[in-house]
């Protein structure tokens, strides 16, 4: 791994920043390109900087110049034209492209459980997902064709202390407090699965130069599987509230009432999923998934705790809860 001379394309973000860390620790010679923006978390000690915007096929050139790399990871790259560009301007001087796909690519509603990395793709809902997948089918032709060193690797929900894994955010901590019900789509039984980025990068790390990765697809997540009503109750905990209200409420309505929750309600969210990560584990066989989502949830709010700027309350998003609320309490049967 110290022979490793990697570049990542945006390292400070939620998934990347934990992996650039490791990196680090581990001995790659680690260059970080980032627009130059000021980011909540911390700077990567022990890498190199470039200023450049990855959505700018100019820009990254102009950044990395003639440099090669083993492993080139973009952390930012969500559209097809970006793909394209990628892959022009790496074919001959990369070994290893790394292309975050997302797991939301997967048909929804998945046919069966739990889902592998052969689950076909499909989402309807989600532009985002659908974007993901017309990259993973240029870069899976551009391997076949040209061989382009792609491995594509696709995460779950991964978060850090920052990320409060419902729709709404501090929105919902904040009703929590304040004793007022908040909402979770569906019957809230519904299975999910929350992965912690310093567990993420423990796998994803070790996909990095190894030979069986380049030309195939890893989806990377945490083996515990939680139910909605679980990941609010946790969350509660975490902020002191021994039992949150939750008021249920389809899937549809909410995305009727709040459209921006639409598409990775209904393309992700409302569905159950539950993960294979053994194919992963073939090539990574020391990763273990091992911090619990009741320890991250904590970190979550001491994080949001410590900083009173960080606790914004979205004054239209509270109103929409009282609202959808308010509906639920009306329907027939309530």
């Amino acid at each position: 791994m110290n022979s490793l001379r990697a570049l990542f394309i945006g390292g400070n973000g939620i998934i990347s920043s934990s992996i650039s860390r490791l990196a680090v620790e581990r001995g790659v010679d680690l260059t970080l390109l980032n627009r130059g923006v000021e980011s909540s978390r911390p700077p990567i000690d022990g890498a190199r900087s470039l200023v450049g915007d990855a959505g700018d096929a100019e820009s990254l050139a102009a950044a990395i110049g003639s440099a090669e790399y083993d492993v080139v990871v973009n952390f930012r790259n969500f559209l097809p034209s970006q793909t394209v560009a990628d892959i022009d301007l790496f074919s001959g001087r990369v070994g290893q492209y790394v292309f975050i796909s997302s797991a939301s690519a997967y048909q929804k509603p998945v046919a069966h459980l739990p889902i592998t990395e052969s689950t076909p793709l499909r989402n309807p809902w989600w532009q985002y997902s659908r974007d993901k997948i017309a990259s993973e089918d240029l870069l899976v032709q551009a391997y076949r064709e040209r061989g382009f060193p792609a491995t594509i690797v696709r995460p779950s929900h991964t978060y850090d202390r920052t990320l409060i894994p419902m729709d709404g955010g501090w929105t919902i901590i904040d009703r929590m407090r304040r004793g007022l019900p908040v909402v979770v789509h569906g019957d809230g039984t519904s299975l999910w699965t929350l992965t912690h980025t310093r567990d993420f990068a423990k796998a994803f790390i070790g996909l990095l130069g190894h030979p069986a990765a380049v030309g195939d697809t890893f989806q990377i997540t945490s083996d515990d599987v939680l139910t909605w009503d679980a990941i609010y109750r946790t969350m509660a905990r975490a902020a002191g509230v021994a039992e949150p209200e939750l008021v249920h409420v389809a899937s549809e309505t909410i995305a009727a009432a709040i459209p921006d929750w639409g598409p990775g309600l209904l393309g992700d969210k409302a569905h159950s999923v539950v993960f294979d990560n053994s194919k992963v584990k073939r090539l990574v066989p020391d990763y273990v998934a091992s911090i619990p989502f009741a320890a991250g949830a904590r970190e979550i709010v001491e994080w949001y705790d410590e900083d009173a700027s960080r606790r914004v309350v979205d004054a239209d998003v509270d109103a929409a809860i009282d609202g959808l609320v308010a509906w639920a309490r009306r329907a027939p049967g309530a």
